[in-house]
């Protein structure tokens, strides 16, 4: 029999082993899970009957996505070897995979597919979220930091609102029954505005409540609108496609179902503003339309008579204004003319007879002007002669009266107009008098 020191069995044994199995997959539930400060982590895989130590160094870690956690089911692919200071033999992990999630990631696209086809997600049937829901349902674990997430915001966006909670398991083999159930729950009796189904983050296995067929069903069916907030904003689940809103995380939910107390004021605000502003127009133009009925013209004021001829006489005195300006403006062009054409010759011989011909041409325009002025005087004084003619009180200055029934303010113009013993007014310059008619006399 030969004998070996330590050291050399185990040389042995590791050569053995190590050619034996140069690149093996090995399935179990991680147990004694250490990681060190170098990055490298250690834990032994374990099946109900043996256990078997791993090593998952730092170089090969870095390139797995989910990283190993004490229970997990996974699959390593890695080496065999035996490490002498201790006597043991180990794995050496290169790749890693969670038991299970292909599988579940198969029946999340199974049931996607399912209903998409079935027209769940279609945008068309999706209820509208109210914008000041009186009381707001919250379907999540009582326990979690989501439910206090949710209170801590709303509190801060408008106090004074109404929150059911209806506690329930977010993971777990029994949770997507008592998400439904709590779904229901609040349709049945009626209990809030609007839902707020969710959780916080996690791995796939511990959103799958929220992929079952029987949430889905009961979000369909819910007749409260329903806002989706499960995981992180890359988190989707079956769930958030049926639901009438999505939100990236329950924060963002409690800040979708209700609008802030300081846009509400403002938006109030902005209203006030604008009432204001169409009773005040309703007000001007009432009152314009008023004071045009106020301004309806009376025989008491001057104007009645005599506007026409009065704006007669400021289209007079306009004209008169223009043609001067036009005479002016065309006499001031010649003569810009004349100087430019004296400038361009120069001799003194005519530059004298230019200066007499611009003397005789400023006598020739002031006498135009002066005959102009005259014309329009005159015409001015007859419209003031004839406007003076018609004024009924220089007919009364002159000794004439004017006859007015005692009831009536029409003038009498016939003395068929006049009964015997009827009473007149007489409208002299100074005053009026009370008659009575004693005799009637005509004259063809």
């Amino acid at each position: 029999m030969d004998i070996y020191t330590v050291s050399e069995l185990t040389s042995a044994i590791k050569k053995i082993l190590e050619s034996k199995f140069l690149y093996i997959a090995v399935q179990g539930e991680v147990t004694n899970l250490r990681e060190q400060s170098s990055g490298h982590i250690y834990f032994t895989l374990k099946d109900k009957d043996a256990q078997i130590s791993t090593v998952l160094f730092k170089g090969a870690a870095r390139f797995i996505a989910s990283l190993p956690k004490e229970g997990d089911q996974i699959i390593i692919r890695g080496e065999l070897t035996v490490y002498p200071p201790r006597g043991g033999y180990q794995i050496i992990a290169r790749e890693l995979e969670k038991v299970g999630i292909g599988e579940l990631l198969k029946k999340l696209h199974e049931l996607k597919t399912k209903l998409e086809s079935l027209g769940w997600f279609d945008p068309k049937i999706k209820k509208k979220i109210p914008k000041l829901p009186k009381t707001i349902g919250v379907v999540t674990s009582p326990t979690g930091a989501v439910i206090q997430d949710i209170l801590q915001i709303l509190s801060r966006r408008f106090s004074g609102f109404h929150l059911i909670l209806n506690p329930v398991r977010v993971q777990g083999a029994e949770a997507a029954k008592e998400i439904a159930l709590a779904i229901k729950q609040f349709n049945t009796f009626q209990l809030a505005d609007v839902l707020i189904v969710g959780r916080g983050g996690g791995s796939l296995e511990d959103l799958w409540p929220f992929n079952e067929e029987i949430v889905a069903d009961a979000i369909r069916q819910s007749a409260i609108p329903i806002i989706s907030a499960v995981g992180h904003e890359t988190d989707f689940t079956i769930a958030d496609f049926v639901a009438d809103l999505r939100a990236p995380t329950p924060s963002a939910a409690a800040e979708l179902v209700m609008i802030a107390k300081e846009e509400q004021l403002q938006s109030l605000s902005k209203a006030k503003t604008r009432l204001r502003q169409i009773a005040s127009s309703l007000v001007k133009n009432s009152r314009l339309r008023l004071e045009t009925i106020v301004r309806q013209p009376l025989f008491s004021t001057p104007y009645f008579f005599t506007g026409n001829l009065v704006q007669q006489i400021d289209e007079v005195k306009e004209d008169l204004s223009q043609m001067m300006e036009r005479v002016l403006q065309e006499r001031k062009l010649k003569l810009f003319g004349l100087i430019k054409k004296k400038e361009a010759l120069k001799p003194s011989s005519q530059i004298f007879m230019n200066k007499q011909a611009i003397g005789k041409w400023r006598k020739i325009i002031f006498l135009q002007m002066e005959q102009i002025v005259k014309q329009k005087k005159e015409r001015l004084q007859a419209i003031s002669s004839h406007l003076s003619a018609l004024n009924p009180k220089n007919l009364l200055a002159k000794g004439y009266a004017i006859l007015f029934r005692e009831n009536k303010n029409s003038a009498i113009l016939s003395a068929n107009e006049v009964n015997i013993g009827e009473r007149l007014f007489v409208q002299l310059q100074d005053g009026q008098l009370t008659v009575a008619v004693n005799q009637k006399e005509y004259h063809g």
